[in-house]
């Protein structure tokens, strides 16, 4: 049986067709989640796709938060279930407090888009574990709040629990740790790209896998990202049956 990986489609995204697609190059069969609904049609996994989500009116991801998709994907989370926020859907997961730290502006104050290189800090995670050694891949980026900040204490922590997932690395591979470093696109304090949670099963990142599945598109290498999730749900028991809207 194929699993159903979901998508939910906020007003402003623009992403989720390259995420649907994506997941389809990767052998799931892919499902949209309109924004409105608390009913995750019994996905087994959740992409939060890229875009502009309610505008980024007040701050990027602050309004998405309050959805009903989104209190039933917190509700999924804490159940367990696998969550891949990207780009935008980075910026929701962290302000629904599901990932820790935060997005800022990028150091340069412009929008930045353009293939950068990143490299993965674990390859045990649902996430990353088809990417089979860590080496540089390239995907682009296209963001205005991408640099990822957290105060030191949270950033030691991460390091030392580890919860960095991606960072931006040269084309040799070496970590842009300085946030001037010209492979870091964003400024992200040590370089970081992604991130997880504590239990593992939901991780942000701004880069876009999901529009470097192909080598026409310049890339293939983010299909092993999508694809290591596809297996990872295909291994657990479907869950995200409808929650209630008020569900936290």
């Amino acid at each position: 049986m194929t699993v159903r990986v979901g998508v939910v489609v906020f007003p402003g995204s623009n992403r989720d067709r390259d995420a649907l697609h994506a997941l389809e190059l990767a052998g799931a069969e892919p499902v949209s989640l309109w924004h409105e609904s608390a009913d995750l049609q019994g996905v087994a996994a959740i992409v939060l796709p890229g875009g502009f989500a309610y505008g980024d009116y007040l701050r990027a991801g602050a309004i998405a938060r309050f959805s009903p998709a989104m209190r039933a994907v917190s509700a999924f989370a804490a159940a367990g279930g696998l969550v891949l926020g990207i780009c935008n859907g980075f910026q929701v997961l962290a302000e629904a407090g599901l990932v820790p730290g935060a997005l800022l502006r990028n150091r340069s104050l412009r929008f930045v888009c353009r293939q950068v290189t990143i490299a993965p800090e674990r390859l045990d995670t649902p996430f990353t574990h088809l990417i089979g050694e860590r080496r540089p891949l390239r995907m682009p980026v296209a963001h205005g709040e991408g640099c990822y900040y957290a105060d030191e204490a949270t950033l030691d922590a991460l390091e030392r629990d580890g919860q960095v997932l991606f960072r931006y690395v040269d084309d040799d591979g070496r970590p842009a740790l300085d946030p001037d470093d010209p492979a870091n696109p964003n400024g992200s304090l040590r370089g970081i790209a992604g991130v997880m949670n504590a239990a593992g099963n939901v991780a942000g990142l701004m880069p876009h896998p999901e529009t470097a599945v192909e080598p026409l598109l310049g890339s293939d290498d983010g299909l092993l990202i999508i694809r290591s999730l596809v297996e990872s749900a295909a291994g657990r028991p479907v869950a995200g049956r409808k929650l209630e809207a008020g569900a936290r």
